[in-house]
């Protein structure tokens, strides 16, 4: 999970959907738009099929079924796809399958062997300080492939960047994008891959080329609300934007990095005393290597960091023991 530092207290619930919302129902789509803990799930219902794209965090998989359940209006679950394979953008597969044990799960394929001999550690869990339930998957969506729910028709496209394997979804006789974490309307998702050392910016300029090329009039986010029109050229131009700071600073989206999976540990957990999250914190070395980059701190000291930041970010408070978050 990633999260812009201007939408740290966004609620992680359902929100209201409006005119837009209104339109993509009629074509039997519902965005079930969460917040930043969990990403948004993406409900589409036909006659001939149902498909959910993304299913959010763990801590939320009852709700997950729940919205689901309600917006398939009485069908069957009969596909669920992931964008990627991120906590927060799986981590309720096992639940719906639990619901709907009918229902074929498909993934991009580059996760494929991890998630088949089930290696959280491979998958990020482990090393983020996060958790997902088991799965496994039925089929691999590939770049190229097409997907059909009723009248719609996606066109699968490689988006790395964010994920190396992350996958986008387009709907060209409407027009309709469902970009996962490779562009929000205020930014795009951190460059993990950049955090091990890898040269991933330039895949985000890709991916966003890629998006501009497109030319999709409505852009459904993993998260935020989704957006249409002038809206999505503007969103392109602050995503640029923010990956040349972070391509001329890159200490800069490191810090980022770290703050962000701090912030989305407490939008989990939402209250922690202080020596609870420092024993999550020290549980993996990942978080200390990322510092140490360009910090010689020691575990302590690289929380205290960034928990100061997240509070003057109004992110969260710390109060005598106690870690709140906001």
């Amino acid at each position: 999970g990633s999260v812009p530092a201007t939408q740290w207290r966004m609620t992680d619930a359902p929100q209201p959907q409006g005119p837009l919302g209104t339109r993509l129902t009629d074509l039997g789509i519902t965005v079930l738009e969460r917040g930043w803990l969990s990403a948004n799930s993406i409900v589409m219902r036909a006659d001939a099929g149902s498909l959910v794209v993304d299913t959010g965090y763990a801590t939320h998989a009852n709700q997950t079924r729940a919205l689901i359940r309600q917006a398939l209006e009485g069908r069957p679950l009969e596909r669920l796809v992931n964008t990627h394979l991120h906590s927060d953008h799986c981590g309720g597969n096992a639940a719906l399958l639990d619901a709907w044990p009918r229902a074929r799960v498909g993934i991009p394929p580059g996760q494929a062997s991890a998630v088949r001999d089930w290696d959280p550690v491979a998958l990020t869990y482990v090393p983020t300080g996060q958790f997902c339930p088991r799965f496994d998957y039925d089929e691999l969506i590939r770049p190229g492939d097409r997907l059909h729910v009723g009248l719609l028709h996606w066109d699968v496209h490689a988006a790395p960047g964010h994920d190396p394997h992350a996958i986008v979804l387009h709907e060209p006789d409407r027009r309709i994008l469902i970009s996962g974490d490779a562009l929000w309307n205020n930014g795009f998702g951190v460059v993990f891959p950049e955090l091990d050392g890898i040269d991933a910016f330039k895949e985000v300029a890709d991916t966003l080329d890629l998006i501009e090329a497109l030319a999709p009039s409505i852009v459904i986010p993993g998260h935020g609300s989704a957006f249409q029109g002038a809206e999505v050229a503007a969103a392109l131009v602050r995503a640029r934007s923010r990956l040349l700071q972070f391509q001329d600073n890159p200490a800069k989206h490191r810090w980022h990095a770290l703050k962000v999976l701090v912030k989305f540990k407490m939008l989990e957990l939402q209250r922690v005393e202080r020596e609870e999250l420092q024993a999550w914190f020290d549980s993996s070395d990942y978080f200390i290597r990322i510092a140490r980059i360009d910090r010689p701190l020691s575990p302590s000291e690289v929380l205290d960091s960034l928990l100061k930041d997240l509070e003057r970010a109004q992110a969260l408070s710390i109060e005598r023991n106690w870690i709140l978050n906001h």
